[in-house]
Formats: structure tokens, sequence, C-alpha cells
């Protein structure tokens, strides 16, 4: 929630937009090549290309006129020297801004206002709900999963530096802001090789330590002193997972070795968090009884820290028990003094244990197949009949499986390390507590048989069935998947092994939702509608079964990949969908943008407690939505669907978005370890096409269709029907709708129809740019019929203007990009066309970083 909205715009207008112009013109001394021309030059290009979209100019006519009006550059390599120093620059005014921004939070932001913790210890007290309250943080939590997703196109050191300049910015200290953005301008932005995935890993750890360690401490300590006794140590209330390292779905550069190497990386970077906080503590504690305790403590996590070869000696409950003693002698003895700071450690322990983060293993379905076959083909553990039974034989024979193989039997790397990686978890576990490694998700879950070959593939690897202590998680993604979730679930449920597997792991479910690739199959408005109602049917067969489901969302950035303002959603839920705990994957630039600070982090986090708690304990509804509601927003998915369906099936459809959109360079960026595709070798098919570069390249083509496309044809059908009114008290009374609303019009005010305007007479794409415009403007002419504003996200002021100043940033880069795709397309069309092609490249995938990172979640 904004604090109150004049005063919060007033305070971004002076703290955001007047101090970037203000510090803007410092860049005049910042060490580039003929600087002070190129922000001069930048500065009229920028007013050039507002001028000439207003009289519908094509980026390659924007950019001749302004050649050849402003300079007396005739060469190409003059021209193309030139917008390079224009990247350069305006990639470091975003880097400027993202600094101002987090700056200002704790003056834009109210910190103790709706949706905070302080809200609810009013909300609690006014109601006299502490018993619930109490109740419900038994087993209630937040899991955060941090993911190395490609959509972070900041360099660490960058990241660094936007950190360092915001502490700048805060202290008004100019003379330091100076010093870091002459920093900044000699601070290369351009990877020039792909980061490993061990370098994605490490590149988040640095937001463990430095932003969640601290956030996620000051809340559990806020809890606990607001309302003491409620949170049982048995439970943590927010918990952190990690996918860099552990994720290799589509990536073939992780493997068993990087897993193992990560978890040891994030169980020596927790040690090092409380190694420093004991060693603070000593300057505080020293009184006699307790000095000695905090100093052999502090000993004991040294040696295990810093000493080479040291066996490790220490566990989560040592320390804990050692500072509960600590504490205990503070209290009895010293009235009580500095007890908070162990407290807070206390507090801190208990959330991330020896292993800082839970690194979780993800694999797709068809690789446990192959694995499977193969198996059958070079061992005798399974018949050599296999690939052509029964999935229930199949299932049968998994099931029954008495021997570990050897995973060198198998010729396939590949197939090794699936094996070799399951075996690992046991390591990472001995090493790091059983939270350490203990979940294995399934990408493309359609079955029964692809759960049960996970469970096989365990038995194979060596672990026995009473001893697999991990959760097999399947991860429903497309429209048929979700659809079909619910009936997967019940069979599963019905098998005996795995019911007596649940049972071992607290006869809890964990189910992952994937929202991508929900939108990228079925649009927004049914992805959206069939996750609800997915939720919805295996809530209601769990309980049936005595299960306890967890739903883990797969989300993105932006909404069109089920970002936005999530915790609406989850404020949203009535009790007949599971609620015992929130999990969300953290994406990308979402990393940075809603967690880069701690104050951002904390206040972030407190938004989806506050979520989950308050939805149970003062919602008064007992389902989200009543069955007149449902079925008017299933003719809503359904309306929507068959517009984005129309779209998607048009012969010309990917073609377009290849054609138009920097798409076919995600892969060379070198912003993340993973390939665009999932089958590199096949041709461009929207099944194998990522989630993250499918909905990036439509993001940088200022048409964002995944998070509108198909809202205005459902809106303008149902209209037609005679259901406007009921459309207009759904969005009354019901904030999933709402939310589910107001994140599409965020989509809709990142969108830029006059970039691509020239496309619009295309021969061949012509009729899929008229296609996605129209739409555009029915979903935009609906929604500010609904909302009763005149202009889209008039009801978020403070995140208007953002979205506008960053627009206008980045809009020299979005008309410099189309002018090299353009050019790149003249030169393709003859047939010496090597000349030049490598610069133009490199001059979209440059453009690429400033316009997504000035977007903030677009990708």
């Amino acid at each position: 929630m904004e604090a109150p909205v004049n005063n919060s715009l007033q305070q971004f207008k002076n703290l955001v937009g007047t101090k970037f112009q203000l510090y803007n013109s410092l860049f005049t001394s910042l060490p580039f090549h003929r600087v002070e021309k190129t922000g001069i030059f930048l500065s009229l290009f920028l007013l050039h290309c507002e001028e000439g979209y207003a009289k519908g100019n094509s980026p390659q006519e924007i950019m001749d006129s302004f050649f050849s009006q402003y300079t007396t550059y005739t060469e190409e390599k003059q021209r193309t020297d030139l917008l390079f120093r224009f990247v350069q620059y305006a990639e470091r005014q975003v880097v400027l801004f993202d600094a101002l921004e987090d700056a200002a939070f704790r003056n834009i932001r109210d910190l103790q206002g709706a949706g905070t913790l302080r809200h609810l210890q009013s909300e609690v007290i006014q109601e006299q709900a502490q018993d619930q309250l109490k109740e419900k943080l038994k087993d209630f939590s937040v899991r955060l999963v941090l993911t190395a997703h490609p959509t972070q196109f900041y360099p660490g050191e960058v990241l660094g530096i936007i950190n360092d300049l915001s502490k700048a910015l805060i202290d008004e200290n100019t003379s330091q802001v100076n010093m870091y953005l002459q920093q900044l301008g000699k601070t290369p932005f351009f990877k020039k090789e792909k980061p490993t995935p061990y370098d994605e890993a490490i590149s988040l750890v640095w937001f463990l330590e430095n932003i969640f360690y601290q956030a996620a401490g000051r809340i559990l300590s806020s809890i606990r002193a607001q309302f003491p006794g409620a949170i049982s140590s048995d439970n943590s209330l927010i918990r952190m997972g990690f996918w860099p390292g552990g994720d290799r779905d589509g990536n073939p550069f992780v493997k068993a070795p990087t897993t193992v190497e990560v978890a040891a990386a994030l169980r020596a970077s927790i040690m090092k968090c409380y190694f420093r906080e004991v060693r603070n503590l000593r300057r505080r504690l020293t009184f006699k009884g307790v000095e000695n305790v905090v100093a052999a403590l502090e000993s004991k996590l040294s040696r295990n820290l810093f000493l080479p070869g040291h066996k490790a000696d220490i566990s989560r409950q040592e320390i804990l028990d050692t500072l509960s003693d600590i504490r205990n002698t503070i209290m009895a003895d010293l009235n009580g003094l500095f007890v908070h700071l162990v407290d807070n450690l206390i507090s801190k322990v208990e959330i991330f244990g020896l292993f800082f983060a839970s690194l979780d293993i993800r694999q797709d379905s068809s690789i446990h197949e192959a694995v499977l076959e193969a198996v059958s083909a070079k061992t005798d553990a399974l018949p050599d009949n296999y690939p052509s039974l029964k999935d229930e034989e199949k299932i049968n024979l998994l099931l029954n499986i008495n021997n570990a193989i050897d995973p060198l039997a198998l010729e396939n790397p590949l197939h090794q390390d699936t094996l070799q990686t399951i075996a690992s978890i046991k390591e990472i576990q001995a090493a790091n507590g059983e939270e350490g490694c203990n979940r294995y998700i399934i990408s493309h879950s359609t079955s029964v048989l692809n759960v049960m070959e996970v469970y096989g593939l365990f038995l194979l690897s060596g672990w026995k069935k009473e001893e697999i202590t991990v959760d097999i998680v399947p991860l429903f993604e497309t429209i048929d998947d979700l659809r079909h979730a619910g009936q997967v679930m019940k069979q599963l449920y019905e098998n005996a092994d795995y019911r007596e597997h649940l049972r071992r792991r607290q006869c809890k479910q964990t189910i992952m939702l994937g929202f991508s690739d929900g939108t990228k199959d079925g649009g927004y408005l049914m992805a959206n509608w069939s996750i609800y109602k997915a939720k919805e049917e295996l809530t209601a067969i769990s309980k049936e079964y005595g299960i306890n489901v967890v739903f883990f969302d797969g989300r993105g950035g932006p909404p069109a990949r089920g970002g936005g303002k999530t915790h609406q959603f989850y404020a949203s839920m009535g009790r007949n969908i599971a609620n015992k705990e929130i999990q969300q994957t953290i994406q990308g630039q979402t990393i940075s943008s809603n967690f880069g600070t701690v104050d951002a982090a904390q206040f972030n986090m407190e938004q989806l407690i506050h979520a989950g708690i308050s939805n149970e304990l003062f919602s008064s509804r007992e389902v989200t939505l009543s069955k007149a509601e449902e079925n008017l927003l299933q003719s809503l998915a359904d309306a929507g669907y068959a517009a984005y369906n129309k779209l998607k099936t048009h012969p010309h459809f990917l073609a377009y978005l290849d054609h138009a959109s920097p798409l076919r360079y995600y892969a060379e960026a070198n912003i993340g370890s993973r390939p665009s595709k999932r089958n590199a070798s096949a041709k461009l098919n929207l099944n194998d096409l990522r989630a993250v570069p499918y909905v990036g390249a439509w993001s940088q083509l200022k048409q964002n269709v995944p998070g509108y496309y198909g809202v205005g044809s459902a809106l303008q059908q149902l209209e037609k029907q005679g259901k406007w009114e009921e459309i207009q008290a759904l969005y009354v009374h019901s904030l999933f709708f709402r939310t589910l609303l107001d994140n599409c019009v965020m989509a809709m005010k990142k969108s830029y129809f006059p970039l691509t305007a020239y496309l619009a007479k295309h021969p061949q794409y012509g009729e899929v740019w008229q296609m996605i415009y129209n739409e555009f403007e029915l979903t935009k002419k609906y929604l500010l019929l609904l909302t009763n504003e005149s202009e889209l996200m008039a009801g978020s002021p403070i995140d208007l203007l953002s979205i506008q100043m960053r627009e206008r940033i980045v809009l020299p880069l979005l008309t410099t990009q189309q002018y090299a795709l353009t050019r790149i397309r003249e030169l393709d069309s003859h047939l010496d066309n090597g000349q030049g092609r490598e610069t133009y490249e490199k001059l979209i995938m440059r453009c690429s970083f400033g316009i997504i990172n000035a977007g903030r979640n677009s990708a």
C-alpha cells in the first residue's frame, strides 16, 4: 500500500523526479568519450523521437531525420558509435533512477500502514483475535524461492553500486554520489561470457546475506515483540528457497557437483552471517557467566568456517541451545540487558538453520522417462520391455525396485547425472540439515506416472522407501495440465505406496502451479482462472484424502508471468483454497526491484504475511467467489481464450514476434546460464520457447500481449450478452477479479504502439500487428469504463509516474533497437549481407539491457 496519496506523490516528485534531473546533470562529468555532446544529443534525440512518433514516423525515419538535422555524421560507423554512446548514457540513467527510487522507498511507502505488521497488530487487537492468530501461526509460513531466470541484466558489480548509491542519496552526500556515478561510468554493463550456474548462485547469495537475513530477522523479532508466545519455534514463519544450482530443467550446465557446491556455499554464507553477529555480540555481552559462552561459540563457528580440512562439528540445535542458555542467564542475572540482540539472532537461526535457503531440485518429466528407458536397456533393474508397458505396469515395477544401480552403467552423461543428483541430496542433507535440500520438482507433470518415475529414481539411487526425506512436487503448467491436475492427484493419493510416503512426510503434499507457461499457452484470463480452479479442486480432493496441500506458485515479475501485486491475490482467497503456506518464486529483476533493500524486502514480505493471516482471521468469505461469480469468470476466461487462441494460431504469429522483436538475441545476451529454448536444435515453436524470452520479447516490442490480450474481447462479448452490470458488481466486490484487472492495466501502461505502427502496412505481418493493436484499444476502452477512470493506472499515481518517467528514459533505446532490427533485415535482403551485421546485433543486445532494466519486472 502507498502512504496517503497526495503526500506520497509529492514526495516521489521531490525525491525521485526532481533529484533525477539534478543528479542527471552530473553525468556531464562522467568519463565517457565526448560525453558532453552525448548528453546534449540524447536529450535532442528523445524530443525528436516523441515528435516523430506523434507524426506517425517509423524508427528508421526518425533516426535518418535526426542524423541529418542535428549532426554532420554521414558514415555508418560515426552513427553507430553515437548510438552506442546513447546506450551507455541511458543505461546509467536507469541505474540512477533505480537508486533514487530505492532511497526514497521509506518516504513513499507507509511502512506502518495497511498490509504491514503494525496494521496487523491493530486489527488483531481490535477484533480480539490473539488466540486465532496464535493458532494460525502454528503452521503458517511464507516461502520465497529465489530463481536465476534470466531477466536481470545488471552484473553484480552494478547491483553493488546501486546499493551504495542509494545509501549516499539517503544521506544526501553529493560528493559520494558523484564518485559512485563516476565509478558507474567506468564499470562495464555488458557480460562477455555467460555466467555459470554457480556464478548465478553466488550473485543471489549476496541478497540472502545483505537483505533477506536482516529483513527476516527484523520481521520475526517484531512479531514476537507484538505478540509474545504467538510464534512457535517448531514452525518457521519465513522460509527461503533457492533454485540456482538445483534447477536443471532445460539447463545442461547444472550438474550434480554444481548442486553440492552451491549447497556448500549456502552453508558457508549463513555461518559467516552468524559468525559476524556473534562477534558483535561479544562487544555487548561482556558479563561474567556470559562472555565466555559467547567466546566459545564464536571460536567454534570460526573453526567450522575458516579452518582448512576441519570436519563440520556444529549443528543448528547446538547454536540455538547455546543462545538459549545465554538468554536465560541475561534474564535471570542481568535484568534482560541486551536480550533483544540475542533474541534477534535466535530468530535468524530458527529461520535459516545451517542451510540459509532450501535448495530445490527441478527436472523435466521427459528426462526421467528417458533415464528409466535407458535403465531398462542397460541394467537388470527394469525389464527390457519396460518402454512398451502400460502406465499401471510401469508404476508397479517402479515401486518394487530393490537394488541401486551404478549411474556409470548408463551411457548418456545426462542420465548418469540425474541419478548422481538424487544420490547427492543425502550428502547435502547430512551437511546442511534435511531442509537444506528436500524437494524434487517435476516440470511438465501430466500423469501419475511422472511422479512415480521420480519415486523409482530415488530407489535406483540407493534410497530406501522409508528413508526418502524428500517431497516430490509435480508442476502443472499448461491449461490442459491444470484441468487434469485434480484427477492426477486423486489417483496418486489412492496409491498405497505413495500414501505411505506422504504419511512419512507429515501428510503434506506440495503442488507447483506455473503462471508463465499458462499465459503463453492460454492467454492472461484463462491462465489465471485455470490456476484458481485447479487450486479450488486440488484443495477439495486433498482434504477428502486427509492431505494438507500446499501450493507453490511459479510467478515471474510482470503480470504476464503471474507477477504484479501478488499479495492481493493471496488476500482474496476464501477458505475453499488451501492457505497454510504462501510459496512463490521470486525471479530476476523482482529480486532487486521488490527486495533490493532491507526496507523494501521487509515491506513486501510483511505484505505477504499479512495477506495470508488476514485472509483467514478477518475474511467473512467461506469461498473466494460465489457460484454466479465463478460462472461469470468462466465465461470471461472462455471468451478471452478464444480471442487469444485466434491470435496464437495465426500462421504468422510466432514469425511476427521473431521478425519484429529481439527474441532471437536472448540466447546471446549472456545474462543467464540457461538456453532460451528447451530444445536448442529444434525449429522455433511455442512449446519449446521459454516464457522469459517470450514475455520479454513482447515487452521490448512494447506490446505486452501475454499481459492483456483477450481481456477486451471477453468484456465486450459479455456486455453484448447483457451482463455488464454483473461485471461491474464483480469488480467492486471481488478483490481477486479486481487484482487480476489492475495487474493487466499495469502491463498495458508499459505498451507503446507508435513504436511499431510502421508494421501495420507490412504485407506479411500487418494483419497480426493490427489484431494486437485492436485488442489493446478494445481492452483499454472497457477497462477505463469499468474503473471509471480517464487514464490507465490513474488510481495508482505513484506507480503511474514511475512508469512514465522510466518509459521516457528508454524511448531512445527502443527506437535504436527497432532501427537496428530494420537495418539487419535490410542487410539480410542482400546476398552480400555480412557487412555491418555484427555491429547492429550488438546494438540490439545492448539496448535490451537498458530497456529491461528500466521496466523493472517487464520480463
